[in-house]
């Protein structure tokens, strides 16, 4: 089986309580502390096993396989993997079965995130989960006053719209938003609009 870590936590003696998402399932797992098991991280793609026991309701983790790429070795690529892979993790808590469209979201984030900034995939892929979830606001009514943005957007958390006046945070273009929204793409963006809109994203989906 194969899967993302999206969330660690430590548990007694050093065993770590690890979450992992999978193209159907989002498992908690256990995971003992010892010499022997391989190195694992937030972030990784793994393929696994799972031990299931009477004693306990959360199966242990075993045979851990790291499906590494040869960005995971890249400092900033992989931290700023990790933020998003973590945003996963609390849009998703709590719930058990879930659709294919995320893992394979993630794996294709994953498989391109060598090939251009890591930053612009992440708000890519931002866009095309909130269309997948129905919470695209692509008519561009002002969330703050209910009025029609013409010319330059603002956003609040989520990406919901607004008027520059009406949220006092930065705008964009609205014809550069449109084509964001419409083909999930960056490309009208300059580096320091992307950093903005990258920090949003930051706050959560």
């Amino acid at each position: 089986m194969q899967g993302y870590i999206i969330n660690i936590n430590k548990a007694k003696d050093e065993d770590l309580i690890i979450t992992i998402l999978t193209k159907k399932k989002q498992y908690t797992t256990y995971r003992f502390y010892g010499a022997r098991h391989s190195v694992i991280n937030l972030g990784y793609k793994i393929d696994f096993e799972l031990q299931h026991s009477y004693k306990s309701s959360i199966p242990q983790l075993r045979n851990v396989l790291h499906l590494a790429k040869k960005w995971n070795i890249k400092r900033e690529k992989m931290y700023i993997w990790q933020q998003f892979i973590k945003s996963f993790y609390t849009h998703l808590k709590g719930i058990e079965d879930i659709e294919s469209f995320y893992f394979d979201l993630l794996d294709f984030s994953y498989d391109i995130w060598s090939e251009q900034s890591s930053k612009r995939i992440a708000i890519e892929s931002y866009i095309k989960l909130l269309e997948f979830e129905g919470r695209l606001h692509d008519d561009f009514i002002c969330f703050e006053c209910e009025k029609k943005i013409e010319t330059e957007v603002s956003f609040l958390r989520a990406f919901l719209p607004a008027h520059k006046q009406c949220s006092y945070t930065n705008s964009y273009d609205i014809a550069h938003v449109k084509e964001l929204f419409s083909n999930k793409s960056t490309i009208f963006f300059d580096d320091s609009k992307i950093e903005n809109l990258w920090q949003l994203a930051c706050e959560g989906f």
